[in-house]
């Protein structure tokens, strides 16, 4: 990404750890564009993020943030800050809450700095924001809501619609991802994404994912399964719970694909499967009908950005409890969301081009 020298307005975005995070931080971005055009916009982030801002039009520049999750580095935080001030930026907007996240604009020298109020660093922000989270319950709300004045009336004041995300592929990258992977651009392609990071009271069974997967590929459609290397063993139990006659229209890309490579393959699929993971929040910039199923969490502060969605959750007592592991350990909450809710969400919002069949 070049930089348009004559911009008038230079301004530093603080991003995210989490990819679903930095999808949702695409809002902000366009918000900003629509305050400022000629505006660059670059973002700090993990180097792993690249292919994600690669595909958001607003940002002009990603500046990696070398640095591992946790770890303060202040001398290399303080060496870092010093190279960027040749930028010249006129503002900073923090989108993590942490003290070490501000440390690198201060020794920047960004004489605006923005975010949100936490872990006592608002000696180093000019522009410290008091959330109230009642007024704000969205993460993308909040995000917006730092491109607005400090005296803003919020949520008044938000966008009306809020802009959502819109990652953009290149015809290309995809054609060469697909013939990375021998496949095949046919009618039916329905993703599956069985893997989360957060933890396993946030993933359906594999047993309901192969579910899924088994009378989509009797009704001839294809499989395409997505996740890291982590996810390989679901992926792999998902595969193997299927009948041999059906595997040669079951794709396991799971710890196989780059980042890159999942976001393009992505933009090509007719529906998605997913749990709250990363995933979902690629699938729904990319505007592919997604079914997001949650276990242990709750759509309420994080939802996928896009009106082609359904998402499904049991009503039992104890969710959402938020934790890594389901506590009581019997993961209700999972086990109890059949597959065929999640076929008929399918149908819903994706035919003619998901299977129709029962299970």
């Amino acid at each position: 990404m070049t930089r348009n020298a004559a911009s008038p307005k230079r301004i530093l975005v603080v991003g995210p750890s989490w990819v679903g995070d930095m999808v949702m931080a695409q809002s902000l971005f366009i918000t900003l564009k629509a305050q400022h055009p000629d505006a660059d916009i670059d973002v700090l982030a993990p180097s792993w993020s690249r292919p994600l801002l690669d595909r958001m039009p607003e940002v002009s520049l990603a500046i990696d943030l070398p640095f591992a999750h946790g770890e303060l580095g202040l001398r290399r935080r303080y060496a870092l800050g010093r190279s960027l001030r040749a930028n010249h930026y006129d503002q900073t907007l923090l989108l993590p809450n942490s003290f070490k996240s501000a440390l690198v604009p201060w020794f920047a020298g960004i004489p605006l700095r923005t975010g949100w109020r936490g872990e006592m660093r608002s000696w180093i922000l000019n522009d410290s924001r008091v959330l109230a989270p009642a007024q704000l319950p969205l993460m993308v709300q909040r995000f917006v809501a730092l491109a607005l004045p400090a005296d803003a009336a919020l949520p008044s004041a938000l966008p009306d619609p809020l802009p959502v995300p819109q990652l953009k592929s290149d015809p290309a990258q995809v054609a060469a991802a697909m013939q990375a992977f021998g496949l095949a651009r046919a009618p039916g392609i329905l993703a599956l994404c069985p893997g989360a990071e957060f933890g396993d009271a946030k993933q359906w069974p594999a047993a309901h994912y192969a579910a899924v997967a088994r009378a989509h590929l009797h009704a001839g459609g294809q499989v395409w399964l997505f996740g890291s290397a982590k996810d390989r063993a679901v992926t792999d139990d998902i595969v193997g719970q299927l009948d041999t006659s059906l595997r040669q229209r079951c794709h396991n890309l799971a710890g196989r694909t780059s980042l890159a490579q999942a976001i393009d393959l992505l933009s090509v699929v007719d529906a998605v499967v997913s749990n709250d993971s990363g995933l979902m929040h690629i699938a729904a910039a990319l505007h592919r009908p997604v079914v997001a199923v949650y276990g242990s969490t709750s759509p309420g502060f994080t939802p996928p950005l896009t009106d082609r969605v359904e998402l499904l959750f049991t009503d039992i007592e104890c969710r959402p409890c938020f934790k890594r592991t389901c506590p009581l350990g019997h993961k209700r909450c999972l086990t109890e969301l059949t597959p065929a809710r999640v076929i008929e969400a399918l149908q819903r919002l994706a035919q003619p081009l998901i299977a129709t069949r029962s299970i």
